[in-house]
């Protein structure tokens, strides 16, 4: 009777074994699916990080390109000949950035709100006003790597004019 008893607690021993080399290998399976997840997780944040900074930069640049077509509008608006002031695909700095541009459209009188704007300090007497002429254009600057574009709305006072609206 004993070798059977014995017999017995070994074939449940072995029964139990059996049981524990089951939960052994899903305990890894889940163990290797967290640290794959883990892994994930971390490449995700990693990659977020460098597409938020690239942008960031390539921001900066184009506002940067945005600025030097401001400049170049600025320096060279003829009221005569607004036409004259428009360009187009212009590299900020060929040697240092080829891929910073800017565009600008021909200014244009603005299509709300006054024509002229009083300037102070300019009035003579005799009833003559003077003022600043007033036109308006968007600089786009883009920068080519970093795939960004910042169109700004531009002002432009000419001036001073006589904007006086008495009949001589």
């Amino acid at each position: 009777m004993c070798p059977t008893k014995t017999a017995g607690i070994f074939g449940l021993l072995g029964e139990k074994r059996q049981a524990e080399k089951g939960f052994v290998l899903v305990a890894a399976l889940m163990a290797v699916f967290l640290l794959v997840a883990l892994g994930v997780l971390v490449f995700t944040v990693t990659t977020q990080d460098v597409r938020i900074s690239s942008r960031y930069i390539g921001e900066k640049k184009a506002f940067s390109a945005a600025e030097s077509g401001i400049s170049s509008v600025v320096q060279n608006f003829d009221p005569a000949n607004p036409g004259a002031s428009a360009a187009t695909n212009v590299v900020v700095d060929a040697g240092t950035d080829p891929d910073s541009r800017y565009s600008i459209p021909a200014p244009a009188p603005p299509a709300s709100g006054p024509a002229a704007i009083p300037a102070s300090g300019y009035s003579i007497g005799g009833g003559e006003v003077w003022g600043l002429s007033r036109y308006v254009t968007t600089v786009s600057g883009e920068n080519t790597r970093y795939a960004s574009r910042l169109p700004l709305t531009v002002g432009i006072g000419h001036g001073p004019v006589e904007i006086t609206t008495n009949y001589r």
